[in-house]
């Protein structure tokens, strides 16, 4: 009897410790917050401003470029016909035009960077994603949101702790 009582205590005290346990299990989840971004600037008018800058000067790319493709020809044809005087003037000019193009196209590009990274850095979309986030692990019981975007620590995660299309419909997006 003494051995039964010690014995039921013993099993008593082992489902009071594994219940006590199982509720202090960590939830993660994660975001692909890259994915939110895109969503949540999908429509506005920033990211409406950055692609048409970005369609603005692609354009005028094309148009050098198909400047360029005219003064090569025009320097072939010069030089067919023997005209050795106006092909190295034709070649000056592609060289001064190759240039510009060289120096647009990177200034343009460091300039859409930067828009790009004032679009990503937005305190608005920051504030709205960290209330969501809260939100959204508060009621999933999630003790911990990770970021896939600073992925150098996650080695691997399920797919069931992927919490970012909750995110994105939570933001209305």
């Amino acid at each position: 009897m003494k051995y039964l009582r010690a014995f039921l205590i013993a099993v008593v005290a082992i489902v009071c410790a594994s219940g006590v346990s199982a509720q202090q299990i960590t939830k993660f989840g994660v975001v692909d917050t890259s994915r939110v971004y895109q969503a949540y600037f999908r429509n506005s008018a920033p990211m409406r401003n950055y692609d048409s800058k970005k369609e603005e000067f692609q354009k005028e790319i094309n148009k050098r470029t198909e400047n360029l493709r005219a003064l090569q020809q025009k320097k072939i044809e010069q030089q067919s016909s023997g005209d050795e005087k106006g092909a190295e003037k034709t070649d000056a000019q592609i060289k001064k035009e190759t240039q510009y193009l060289q120096e647009y196209t990177t200034a343009k590009n460091m300039e859409l960077e930067q828009l790009k990274k004032s679009l990503q850095n937005s305190d608005e979309f920051y504030q709205k994603l960290y209330a969501t986030l809260g939100k959204i692990a508060e009621a999933g019981g999630y003790s911990m949101i990770l970021s896939l975007q600073q992925s150098n620590s996650i080695l691997w995660y399920s797919s069931s702790v992927d919490i970012t299309d909750d995110v994105i419909k939570s933001l209305g997006l």
